[in-house]
């Protein structure tokens, strides 16, 4: 078996596991917009919270679809053909999270404000719950013929597993994001986060367990199991840490137990990149799936050189937002004035700024 395909396979999967990783906490976070803030000031701090770093966590995502294209074109050919319709459920879900983050401060009001927290909510629970099953089947398989193709109808792809697969996302997105607000925030909501933690983990892990344990049943690889007990190692160590406040090694904890857990799914499943469930020999593999050994040999090259660069930008992003923040820290709402149209609050302060600027001008001229 050549050496790049599977490389790309094992850096396809980081690239995953980086994304829940990351992009998990900020999902978890959306959704508790509606649930676990309890006013106008705890929505603003759930915000400030991932604004600096929520765009920059979706570039693993993108990353990851854009190598799987490149390096595996007919796992991503037919992945992305027999999942047309959640994935594009997936992408309206991105969409009105992100246009939601810029467009909710830009009014001062209530209604305005509520209806754009729903969309933050809504499109966060959508794409946890799209990707999740996604990647649920990806490891469990779909109806694909000898030429890769999804057999029977648009629906086909909708099994217990893709409900598993999309639970274990969302419930581990909100207990990461409950472990990232306890490490990020101070104060009342500190303590609430530190509480949804220790009562809710074995709850919000257990569909992921559920997953992880099913794949490599199915698929009989003995060293899926040490890494099995590694993540639930960590899980039990993500719950003690959080018990005694040290919110930092329960946050780390947690992404342990996704790395071990997403770790023995995908060795469980290799070299089988999409397998089929009408036939095995229609499988696809590392071997049939992958580009050509050129490609795959350019694509190590851009990789080598830009991968540390996303890094090392990333981590320096990081850094410089590493400080708890509080509702004490959050400065008094503005109005915004549109710069075209506008309602009736939005002209006053237009209005006022010209007032402004007029006496402003008549006072140097006397």
């Amino acid at each position: 078996m050549d050496f790049l395909p599977t490389l790309w396979f094992i850096l396809i999967a980081v690239l995953w596991i980086g994304y829940l990783f990351l992009e998990g906490f900020d999902l978890g976070v959306g959704m508790l917009m509606k649930t676990f803030a309890r006013d106008e000031k705890e929505r603003r701090l759930l915000l400030n919270t991932v604004g600096p770093v929520w765009d920059g966590n979706e570039v693993w995502l993108i990353t990851a679809g854009g190598a799987t294209f490149a390096a595996f074109p007919f796992w991503y050919a037919s992945l992305f053909s027999a999942l047309y319709i959640p994935l594009v459920f997936v992408l309206l879900g991105l969409i009105f999270r992100a246009v939601a983050f810029e467009y909710r401060g830009k009014v001062h009001s209530d209604s305005w404000r509520a209806a754009w927290d729903a969309a933050i909510a809504l499109g966060s629970f959508v794409a946890a719950f799209g990707i999740g099953a996604m990647l649920a089947l990806t490891t469990t398989g779909l109806p694909l013929n000898a030429n890769g193709d999804r057999v029977g109808g648009p629906f086909a792809w909708f099994t217990w597993y893709a409900v598993v697969g999309g639970m274990a996302v969302v419930g581990f997105a909100l207990i990461h994001a409950s472990a990232f607000l306890a490490l990020k925030t101070d104060g009342e909501i500190r303590h609430r986060a530190r509480r949804v933690v220790s009562r809710w983990l074995p709850l919000g892990l257990a569909p992921l367990a559920i997953w992880v344990i099913a794949v490599a049943w199915q698929n009989g690889k003995w060293f899926s199991w040490p890494l099995i007990a590694v993540a639930v190692v960590a899980a039990v160590g993500a719950w003690a840490a959080n018990r005694v406040g040290r919110e930092g090694y329960s946050f780390l904890a947690m992404g342990v137990f996704l790395l071990a857990g997403s770790a023995a799914i995908f060795s469980a499943v290799y070299p089988v990149v999409l397998p089929s469930t009408l036939d095995p020999t229609w499988n696809l593999t590392v071997e049939n799936a992958s580009s050509s050994s050129y490609t795959l040999s350019l694509m190590s090259i851009v990789a080598a050189v830009g991968l540390p660069m996303v890094l090392a930008y990333q981590a320096w992003t990081y850094w410089i937002f590493r400080k708890r923040i509080s509702v004490a820290h959050l400065p008094a709402p503005i109005d915004f004035a549109p710069a075209i149209g506008g309602s009736a609050a939005g002209t006053d302060v237009v209005d006022n700024a010209n007032k402004t600027v007029a006496t402003a001008t008549k006072a140097g001229r006397d």
